[in-house]
């Protein structure tokens, strides 16, 4: 319902190369599940959602919803990490966007009133349960008014810096690739990456610092949720944005603005551009005694700064939920 346009295709007779349309993502879920399973039926369906589409893993939804229904109809059973790897599969192979599994992990392992602590290098995870004396908050999402498109963006070029540094990182300490084809930053210790990081382009250097510091801020905030204390964790999540910006070097410049406007917003704890962040939505974690306080703060500023967005951008608040049920 949010598209421009419906979509047909015929399940045997899939595409094998995209189309350049926001079903892509449905074609190419389709040919992932094909791989592995016989589909005999089609579906006809309608998608909907109440949420802006940029930079709230829409992608990853739009798909694991179309592969829910696809399993229904086709009388197939995935395990949670099939769905998740097939999914991951679709925008990989066939829309040409090389991402991880955060997306679609985070869509299937979530649970209500908890933090979802997730190690994609072993898929192992872990859903930690709000604690009893944390303070209330809720999640607001600050829609820039630009929708976001990954392939058109550096975000591709962002993940080969991160593997080249690896690669330099690696090769100076003569370490193996180990279980993946190419090397990564998580097979290589902190303390390497300090002894050699002069051997790196700045550029690389950037990324694997962001990489390095991002890991620890992950852990600290394990460590601060599980305390109760949604000050630090919100403070760490503003961190983050920061080194995505100074480190990563992503995010536009309308997201960039949302998250000044944020760090400077009286009733919220941190937060940060969603995602890659070159365009779509920034998030942030609130107190709900400063909702309206907030709402109009952000829009009174945002909009002065870009005042052609006006009818575009958008405050929407929402709370945590279970991840996408059993198929």
């Amino acid at each position: 319902m949010q598209f421009p346009k419906r979509a047909q295709f015929h399940i045997t007779k899939t595409p094998e190369v995209k189309q350049n349309d926001w079903a892509d993502y449905l074609r190419g879920a389709t040919l992932a599940l094909s791989e592995k399973y016989p589909l005999n039926t089609g579906l006809c369906g309608v998608i909907e959602g109440s949420l802006p589409i940029g930079g709230l893993s829409s992608s990853a939804a739009v798909i694991i919803a179309f592969l829910s229904a696809l399993c229904r109809v086709n009388n197939i059973t995935l395990s949670e990490h099939e769905l998740i790897i097939t999914a991951q599969k679709a925008e990989n192979k066939y829309v040409g966007i090389a991402s991880g599994k955060l997306d679609q992990s985070c869509e299937v392992y979530s649970k209500k009133d908890c933090l979802l602590h997730l190690d994609t290098f072993d898929d192992s995870c872990e859903a930690i349960p709000q604690p009893a004396n944390m303070r209330p908050y809720e999640i607001a999402i600050l829609f820039s008014g630009v929708e976001r498109s990954l392939t058109g963006s550096k975000y591709n070029m962002r993940v080969d810096e991160c593997k080249s540094a690896a690669y330099v990182l690696m090769a100076h300490e003569e370490m193996e690739y180990g279980k993946y084809e190419d090397a990564r930053l998580r097979q290589v210790p902190y303390k390497i990456f300090e002894k050699h990081k002069d051997k790196l382009p700045l550029p690389w250097l950037k990324r694997a610092r962001h990489w390095y510091t991002e890991s620890k801020r992950v852990e600290e905030g394990v460590e601060a949720w599980r305390k109760g204390d949604i000050e630090t964790f919100g403070k760490l999540s503003f961190e983050s944005g920061k080194s995505s910006i100074q480190n990563y070097e992503t995010g536009s410049p309308e997201l960039t603005s949302l998250y000044k406007i944020m760090k400077s917003t009286d009733g919220i704890y941190g937060g940060r551009f969603s995602g890659a962040g070159f365009r779509g939505c920034c998030m942030a974690l609130i107190d709900p005694e400063y909702k309206e306080q907030i709402k109009q703060t952000m829009t009174e500023r945002y909009i002065k700064e870009f005042p052609a967005l006006k009818n575009k951008f958008s405050v929407h608040f929402c709370n945590t939920a279970d991840g996408v049920g059993s198929i």
